[in-house]
């Protein structure tokens, strides 16, 4: 068995990054590469990503649900209206990552969000533009995975042309790889079919 599978007591293969956390394996299981098209939760991976920047993935999915009640769900009109007291407010909760400027990036994000929507009708729309045409432009399920590709440092610059923060092409890529633009599980784990088959029936808005 390759060493970047990890087999449970049940004989099912994962990508070696979902350890044996219950948390981590449900999340690898039933969210991580499988296609989204919700703007809301669009907007809060991407905020989520950022917030992740020095930290570990794992501290902020136990986050998570706070950061929701926190940012109105990633709502992007409420949170566009954020104001100065709203960043106050959040700097002062102790259930998020309290860092002035992943706070303000995300009430900005928001707002350049909004403009998205108003050009395109929705942020799905404009963010699966950017899905790679093929495995070509993505190392899909080769080990170990990158950490930015050619597609991910598009959509990266293209954002901060718009004006987003904290969307670098490492940030982007993570956030590409779980709202499932590419299939990166990996060869021999048991969900990369899965995915592959929910991306062949998705929908592309």
């Amino acid at each position: 068995m390759s060493e970047w599978l990890r087999v449970d007591a049940q004989g099912r293969a994962r990508c070696w990054w979902a350890g044996e956390a219950a948390d981590s394996v449900l999340y690898h299981d039933d969210e991580w590469g499988r296609p989204v098209v919700d703007d809301r939760r669009l907007l809060e991976k991407l905020s989520l990503e950022g917030f992740q920047s020095g930290l570990s993935w794992m501290t902020i999915l136990r986050k998570r649900e706070n950061f929701r009640r926190a940012f109105a769900g990633f709502d992007p009109a409420t949170v566009a209206q954020f104001d100065e007291a709203d960043v106050a407010r959040l700097l002062g909760d102790a259930g998020i990552v309290r860092h002035r400027g992943k706070i303000e990036a995300t009430i900005n994000n928001a707002q350049r969000c909004g403009e998205l929507i108003d050009e395109f009708g929705s942020l799905a729309r404009y963010i699966w533009a950017f899905e790679p045409a093929g495995d070509d432009d993505e190392a899909v399920s080769a080990v170990p995975l990158p950490s930015q590709t050619a597609a991910s440092v598009r959509l990266s610059k293209d954002l901060k042309r718009r004006g987003w923060r904290f969307v670098g092409p490492t940030t982007v890529y993570a956030f590409m790889q779980a709202m499932g633009l590419v299939n990166d599980h990996i060869d021999g784990c048991e969900w990369r079919a899965v995915c592959q088959a929910e991306r062949l029936a998705f929908v592309r808005p």
